[in-house]
Parts: C-alpha cells; structure tokens; sequence
C-alpha cells in the first residue's frame, strides 16, 4: 500500500483537483444531473479533503455539497466527487476519504448525505437505495444510483421530494428533525 496523508483541501490544490476529476470522470461529467447542484455554490470548505502522495501530490480527493431536500428545504450534504488518482486506486485511498469526511460531517452535525454512484461500492460506508427511494434529483439519473445515509439517526426520515442546491457552501445547520 502506498503511503498518503489526508488534509483539508486548500485553494492552492484546486488545479490539481480538476485535474484528476478530468482523468477519472471526463469532461462531460459537467452535464450529469449532480452538477446541477453544484453549480454555483461552492463545496463544503470544512468538509473538502485531499490525500497526499509521500511526495506532497495530490493523490485523491473527496468534496461535499449543501443542498435542501423537498419543499420543506431540509437541510443535507451531497458526497462527491470522490476520485482518486487511477495509478493508486486499490490502496485505500478513496475509503480513508470516504470515512474521514464521514466522521467530520457527522462530528459537525450533518444529518443526512446523498449521493449517486456505486452501491456495492459505497454500502461499505452505510449508504442505501432505500434511504433516498423518495427523494428526486433535477434531471435524469439511474435510480438505482440514488443512495442515502443517515448520519443522525432519523436523518433522511421521511425525506421526500426535490434536492435543490442550498445557498452558499457554508456549513449546513444540523436540524432536529422534520414537522409532520
């Protein structure tokens, strides 16, 4: 396995980020349905984490962004994207991100995540279909790619309805929970 270390991203990483995002998921990643959230409102800056190689390149990094859930405009996080540089994949990379970004949302008081991706891949981290099944994205998405994850418990508890982006990158306030 090799070496890494991760930190908060900086702005100086940011090239470096778009870079690998290029590799890994092309540029035509900017016309998928998440994008729509994205654009706009910057990522989570508490949140966003780059993994360094031993020498000091950036290796991998994951991101959050805030959004609304339903007309209700509850508030949650939408994870990605999570990429890591293709030479280093299998290394462990991509789930130390996975788990420390996990642990820093939950610690901040973050209830819920979505995201779209890979169940097999992202259940390891908790992640279900069944936790978005009523939630709705603003385009075309596979379904089945829409997952959830409560990090409070109750958090994505009756959760239904359209994701819209939430205002301005800043921390999300953690709610208590949803009017009936």
């Amino acid at each position: 396995m090799n070496s890494f270390s991760l930190i908060p991203e900086e702005p100086g990483h940011s090239a470096a980020i778009d870079r690998l995002n290029d590799r890994g998921f092309g540029r035509e990643r900017f016309r998928k349905t998440v994008y729509k959230l994205r654009k706009g409102v910057p990522p989570v800056a508490s949140l966003s984490l780059v993994a360094l190689d031993a020498a000091g390149r950036v290796a991998g990094s994951l991101r959050f962004w805030p959004v609304a859930m339903g007309v209700e405009a509850v508030p949650a996080l939408l994870l990605g994207p999570l990429v890591v540089d293709e030479t280093l994949r299998g290394g462990g990379i991509g789930s130390a991100l996975m788990r420390r970004g996990l642990d820093l949302a939950r610690a901040q008081g973050h209830r819920a995540v979505v995201l779209v991706g890979d169940e097999p891949y992202y259940r390891r981290f908790g992640f279900e279909r069944r936790l978005a099944r009523d939630l709705l994205l603003p385009g075309p998405v596979d379904a089945e790619r829409f997952l959830g994850l409560e990090l409070a418990s109750g958090g994505l508890e009756g959760a239904s309805g359209m994701l819209k982006p939430a205002g301005g990158g800043r921390r999300v306030a953690a709610t208590a929970g949803r009017a009936a």
